[in-house]
């Protein structure tokens, strides 16, 4: 399948460009891939659009080639999903595609799963993300026959909270802010993102499980209600600091 992807749910803006399996006589190679990682955040509403652009030209497709745009919906920066939901929405308005919402936690449990490919046939990990304000995303996640399931449901929490299975693997993009303060010292830890290259492992899959909507349901997955202290919340935490 030709594929584009791209998560701006983190301080990283991540893209990539799939082109269908090319024919090499009577067998097939793998798809090739296109990609571009870099600096995200408040640039990235900026860049993403020329970024993709240029991967696409350098795949030779035009948005009319694709089959789906994967994104990368949430958990994580406000800002981050409602750009990368607008643009998702956008480019498949236009080009009368359709959009594959995934999980940024299950992108972070795959990225991680990827880095180890091959380490354990039946593998759980405890995907995190920062979520600022003192505060990290998690999720939980087993990979098992091929395939993903998720069994911790999406959360909240202060690194201190954090609870998990004695033979679960840690990965995610916290560990040098929280990992002093994570009461999981013997656990695997794995530095992982959601990379749009994550995506695409685990669009064909979502794919066929249906997971493909029409461009309007491109909508983020918001765990936090609430992006700011009020003015007497910071007052209060002062006085108690």
């Amino acid at each position: 399948m030709n594929l584009l992807a791209f998560d701006t749910s983190t301080e990283l803006m991540s893209v990539a460009v799939q082109r269908g399996e090319v024919s090499a006589g009577d067998s097939a190679v793998a798809s090739p891939i296109w990609q571009h990682s870099g600096a995200g955040g408040a640039q990235t509403s900026a860049s993403l659009i020329p970024t993709i652009e240029r991967l696409l030209a350098q795949a030779e497709l035009q948005f009319s080639d694709l089959d789906a745009i994967v994104f990368g919906k949430g958990p994580g920066s406000f800002t981050g999903l409602r750009t990368a939901c607008s643009v998702a929405q956008g480019l498949a308005f236009g080009a009368k595609l359709k959009v594959l919402p995934v999980d940024t936690l299950l992108a972070v449990a795959e990225e991680a799963r990827f880095q180890r490919a091959g380490a354990l046939p039946r593998w759980q990990v405890m995907a995190l993300l920062d979520a600022r304000m003192d505060e990290m995303y998690a999720a939980g996640y087993v990979f098992n026959q091929g395939q993903w399931q998720q069994v911790k449901d999406y959360c909240l929490l202060r690194p201190e909270n954090l609870v998990c299975e004695p033979d679960c693997a840690l990965a995610g993009n916290v560990f040098a802010a929280y990992g002093a303060r994570l009461g999981t010292p013997a656990l695997p830890r794995i530095d992982a993102w959601p990379t749009a290259t994550a995506l695409l492992r685990l669009a064909p899959a979502l794919l066929a499980a249906g997971g493909a909507l029409a461009a309007e349901q491109a909508l983020p997955l918001y765990i936090r209600d609430k992006v700011a202290k009020t003015t007497v919340e910071r007052a209060a935490e002062k006085a108690l600091g």
